[in-house]
């Protein structure tokens, strides 16, 4: 990836290949800062213990969609007696959950697309934060690494608006100042699909390897 990156023309001050100020930037170098992170939302009540599988989820009403690839929960542990999450001191076994405020708007206004609205327990439900395999979900690793490394303004594609969300959510219980959010429109193909890391015919590897120029690339993605 850092490669394709750097053949496009793009570069970078700091990172996992260059070093920097708030390394290490591999998060598999960062568990310690995760493990803080969730004992400490542990603490304060936002999280509690899920033990739904991937069978049970995919069995419920709500199923993901293409703009965003997580289920809205059903609640099925959300319940349980609060105890049960006390006698955890390590996240290892169970998936954790962050309890959303029903029923609270989140509310910003991202940099490119304007004011955004969520309301939680209808347009996020409670999410993962710690998987059950022992790794840390994407939503919690995101917000400790924005806010360890003091990053200020966040561009990614329009199909994480709802990560945003939740992303404030955690900010919030942790006590972190929100960066910006610029969300950028999808590059998509001739039919109006978007392209994913699972069309790899069309990744940005394959086009190197078919003889395309990096110039076309940026022109072919609308790069100014």
């Amino acid at each position: 990836m850092l490669e394709d990156l750097r053949w496009l023309g793009i570069h970078w001050d700091e990172g996992p290949d260059c070093g920097g100020a708030f390394g290490p930037y591999s998060q598999s170098e960062r568990r310690s800062h995760y493990l803080e992170a969730w004992q400490r939302l542990r603490q304060g009540g936002f999280l509690y213990p899920c033990v739904c599988s991937r069978k049970d989820l995919a069995q419920s009403a709500s199923a993901p969609n293409d703009a965003d690839d997580e289920p809205l929960y059903p609640g099925t542990c959300r319940e349980r007696d609060n105890n049960d999450a006390a006698v955890f001191t390590k996240p290892t076994g169970v998936n954790w959950r962050f309890r959303v405020p029903d029923g609270e708007a989140i509310e910003f206004t991202d940099l490119n697309l304007g004011p955004q609205r969520y309301v939680a327990g209808k347009d996020v439900g409670d999410f993962l934060v710690w998987r059950r395999d022992d790794v840390p979900a994407y939503q919690l690793a995101v917000v400790v690494d924005d806010a360890a490394m003091r990053i200020t303004e966040v561009v990614r594609g329009a199909d994480l608006l709802k990560s945003t969300a939740r992303q404030l959510l955690l900010l919030r219980a942790l006590g972190y100042f929100p960066p910006d959010h610029f969300h950028c429109e999808l590059v998509r193909d001739a039919a109006g699909t978007r392209l994913a890391k699972r069309h790899d015919a069309l990744s940005i590897r394959r086009l190197r390897e078919s003889g395309i120029s990096a110039e076309k690339v940026l022109e072919m993605a609308g790069w100014p």
